[in-house]
């Protein structure tokens, strides 16, 4: 093992990691912690906070302990958090007023209904649309619903702030995680002051704002090190699964494909502001930022799963490329997978899931087929809004995520968007992103890291004629889910 290692926490919607990443930058120990999902009556969707504070100490002590690291050549740390889940908490006693509002939590819809006029507004300073998926409303309906604010000097923040108040006693975040909040305005790089009233936040309440590789504090996890370590990496995952991808440069791109999925592209370091697809920050690193357009997803990989669990088409995700790739070439079957509206960049919430085209001849391959083409068409609409809206062109996907290993459908990727597709051997690309920016800062790591990993490379093969049928009949059922318009 080289000199130096990092830990890395890597912090999701199901559960949180810790990681040893080696002076090589190679993962060489890993513990898993899953917390409870809270879901209650009305569908509102919780996390503990307290929960997945003993769940970081927890894992970094496994991790620590694990054959082959030295806890004492831990030199830094980082985080990478799950975006937009928020809470609120006393800066006093560090008690949470409530349970943390989960990004998938829609229950600040009506503080953005009452918001509506200012939609423009917030969208020409924050880059993003009006929407209770974003952390702004979700600390409002906190703030709104609890009647007991303890001593009132308040801290609100998402959860990468929370883990470094816990850790190291300061109240910070990074620019990557301040820009999905809805109250960061994006061109001046600070807390808008009329946003945060329009949404009744004090802006007092809420945290430093740092570049990503910036100084967090010193922290030994509640004891699990022997020394303190600075953590100085710190962004949200899809923000850092870009930089571990190593798009550093304008008009690079990837998509995290995931249960839903991201599509992230770099477009330097000037904001441009779309219809279709939002506009954050990919990072603040040495003085300057990158910006990214990005669309989100609702079901790509949750489209596999479907056919697994509710459909019962196949019985592992390892199934559904090669049943697809057996499927009648000629067969038009179409699946439109809107079970929860249209995300980025069709914005058709009302939008229902469809499957069309169907013959006589269709059978379980070709749904199966349809189902899986329909994540890499989702996707491709974002990477064309994008290239249509800003005017800059993709000339390389790369993924992560583990539908990846879905030769099938990386396959189809790259042929419907006529450009190459790139997958690193390694999954972890949110957790190694962040790890890779700590030990860049603290002289671990050379720049040159990021684009060490291997990769496997998938060239278009699809004919332009094949290629333009298939995607007209794309369009069709997207028009026929969106009902007709």
């Amino acid at each position: 093992m080289e000199t130096g290692c990092v830990l890395v926490i890597d912090q999701s919607t199901s559960g949180t990691k810790a990681l040893i990443i080696d002076g090589r930058g190679k993962i060489i120990a890993r513990s898993d912690k899953a917390h409870e999902q809270k879901i209650s009556s009305e569908g509102w969707v919780s996390h503990d906070p307290e929960e997945i504070y003993r769940n970081t100490t927890a894992a970094a002590r496994e991790a620590a302990a694990m054959p082959g690291v030295d806890a004492g050549k831990i030199c830094c740390a980082a985080i990478s958090c799950q975006r937009e889940t928020a809470l609120v908490w006393d800066r006093q006693s560090g008690k949470p007023l409530a349970d943390a509002v989960v990004w998938q939590c829609a229950r600040g819809a009506a503080i953005c209904d009452a918001l509506s006029p200012h939609a423009g507004e917030i969208k020409n300073k924050t880059g993003l649309r009006l929407s209770p998926y974003f952390s702004a409303a979700k600390i409002a309906w906190v703030l709104q619903h609890t009647p007991n604010k303890g001593s009132g000097n308040l801290c609100a923040g998402t959860m990468d702030s929370w883990l470094v108040y816990k850790l190291t006693g300061n109240f910070k975040t990074d620019f990557s995680n301040a820009s999905r909040t809805q109250l960061f305005n994006i061109n001046g790089l600070t807390w808008d002051k009329d946003i945060c009233a329009l949404f009744g936040i004090n802006v007092d309440f809420l945290p430093e704002v740092c570049y990503s590789n910036g100084d967090f504090g010193l922290t030994d996890f509640n004891g699990v090190l022997p020394n303190k370590v600075p953590i100085r990496g710190v962004m949200g995952d899809s923000h850092a699964a870009l930089f571990g991808q190593g798009c550093l440069e304008k008009g690079m791109g990837k998509a995290t494909y995931g249960t839903g999925s991201s599509v992230m592209v770099n477009i330097g370091d000037t904001p441009l502001f779309c219809e279709n697809v939002v506009t954050s920050l990919a990072w603040g690193m040495n003085g300057t930022v990158h910006y990214v357009l990005e669309g989100n997803i609702n079901y790509t990989g949750a489209v596999i799963k479907w056919l697994i669990d509710d459909v019962r088409l196949i019985a592992s995700p390892k199934e559904a490329g090669v049943l697809a790739a057996s499927a009648n070439p000629s067969d038009t079957c179409c699946l439109v997978p809107a079970f929860s509206g249209l995300g980025a960049p069709h914005w058709k919430s009302e939008a229902k899931a469809i499957l069309c085209g169907m013959t006589r001849t269709t059978g379980k391959a070709e749904i199966v087929r349809a189902a899986e083409e329909s994540i890499a068409w989702q996707i491709a609409d974002v990477i064309q809004s994008i290239h249509e809206e800003s005017g800059i062109s993709i000339k390389e996907l790369r993924g992560d995520g583990g539908p990846t290993r879905d030769v099938y459908l990386m396959q189809f990727q790259s042929d419907i968007l006529n450009i190459p597709l790139s997958i690193p051997e390694y999954e972890e690309l949110s957790a190694s992103g962040a790890g890779y920016m700590a030990g860049i800062a603290v002289g671990l790591y050379s720049p040159g890291i990021i684009n060490e990993a291997a990769r496997k490379r998938y060239a278009p093969q699809m004919d332009s004629a094949s290629r333009e049928k298939r995607r007209r009949g794309w369009r069709e059922a997207v028009r026929l889910a969106t009902g007709g318009r």
